[in-house]
């Protein structure tokens, strides 16, 4: 597969200036798999490399890294994704696309091959018991095949069998399992290319989360930055797994999109030093975009009972975590102030909605050292 060659225009040239190489989306590579495959059908020669016309007109070119075509009736070709320099658990996965001719009239239909998975739960864009192709990967492979068709002398009546060598094991560390996407990985892209680090597949799968919940019934989620604070929330309350939201550092993903889609209550838990930052209006939590303001705790020790000396030792602590020990010390609450402080921000963002919320403080070790409703 070539480099950056898709990546052309605009988005080129916003990731220019990182040195960040751009890479392909599961449903780009699945697309080319598939045209591939059924252009050697029609006309007995795979495409080597093929080439596809993405969204929004980007045209990469994919090398095969397999194909077969022994039976008279379909024909298989396999592209290895390159996720380029995103952290993709996808990087380097062998997508393959089995294509089977259909009578005419059957139009395309779609099936989970090995390592994709079917959806079982609904609150997806797809229906239960689909394999989990997303509608514009859809999109993208029937376009690709009609061109094939009108191209070549078919009727772009076909199957697509999409396929992840490895994709059960690789979708254990994806959110897939959480959402009701069982036996592999989802084929995803809306514009067929990975943006390193844009962080828009973390995102897209806490509103996904929040589709599931509220397809289940759900009237309480609780957004949680990691295990431990999962461990805490399910400690603290009943929730099924599926009301459990992997925020990450996006607290404002996850606020925005409640917003739009409304639960009756909402727990938001993490690490006291992280959401000390949303307590001072970050949504995005990473330390790579917002940094522990000090003296800002020092403010909040100060409302929580905390003397001038006090106050000024938080300001200038190491961390935030030894403002926090040095006002739990003095049995200053500092962790409460922090929480109720998250819990306006985050009713700021909800503009009104009828969301309750409440905040849990965590510490390392997953100890409770602040609540928002500490009663």
């Amino acid at each position: 597969m070539t480099g950056t060659e898709g990546a052309t225009g605009g988005r080129a040239a916003q990731l220019k200036h990182t040195g960040l190489r751009p890479g392909w989306t599961t449903g780009a590579c699945a697309t080319a798999a598939t045209t591939a495959a059924y252009t050697a059908l029609l006309t007995g020669e795979f495409p080597d490399p093929v080439t596809i016309t993405l969204p929004k007109g980007q045209t990469p070119s994919f090398a095969l890294a397999t194909e077969d075509l022994t039976a008279g009736d379909r024909a298989m070709a396999g592209v290895v994704k390159d996720a380029g320099d995103d952290p993709d658990v996808t990087h380097a996965a062998l997508i393959r696309a089995t294509v089977r001719l259909l009578p005419p009239g059957a139009g395309v239909v779609f099936r989970a091959g090995p390592g994709v998975g079917t959806v079982t739960r609904p609150g997806l864009p797809l229906d239960v018991g689909e394999p989990a192709i997303n509608p514009v990967p859809r999109q993208l492979m029937r376009s690709h095949v009609a061109e094939v068709a009108a191209r070549h002398g078919g009727t772009g009546d076909v199957e697509i069998t999409v396929s992840v060598d490895n994709g059960a094991e690789i979708a254990r560390s994806t959110w897939n399992p959480r959402l009701g996407i069982l036996g592999g990985l989802s084929i995803l892209g809306t514009t067929g290319i990975v943006v390193p680090y844009s962080c828009s597949a973390w995102i897209d799968s806490i509103r996904r989360g929040v589709d599931v919940a509220r397809a289940a019934g759900r009237t309480h989620v609780a957004g949680c930055t990691g295990s431990t604070s999962e461990r805490t929330v399910l400690s603290a309350y009943d929730l099924p797994e599926d009301a459990l939201l992997d925020m990450g550092d996006f607290a404002g993903a996850v606020l925005k999109y409640i917003r739009r889609h409304p639960v009756d209550r909402l727990t938001l838990c993490g690490g006291f030093a992280k959401l000390s930052k949303l307590a001072a209006g970050h949504l995005d939590l990473h330390s790579a975009r917002s940094q522990v303001d000090k003296t800002f705790l020092s403010q909040l020790a100060l409302t929580a009972g905390a003397d001038a000396p006090l106050a000024e030792q938080v300001a200038t602590a190491n961390t935030g975590l030894e403002a926090l020990r040095l006002c739990q010390s003095r049995g200053v609450p500092l962790g409460d102030e922090v929480a109720r402080r998250a819990r306006d921000e985050a009713l700021a963002v909800l503009r009104g909605a009828p969301v309750e919320v409440d905040v849990i403080c965590i510490d390392r070790a997953g100890t409770v050292v602040g609540r928002s409703d500490p009663a």
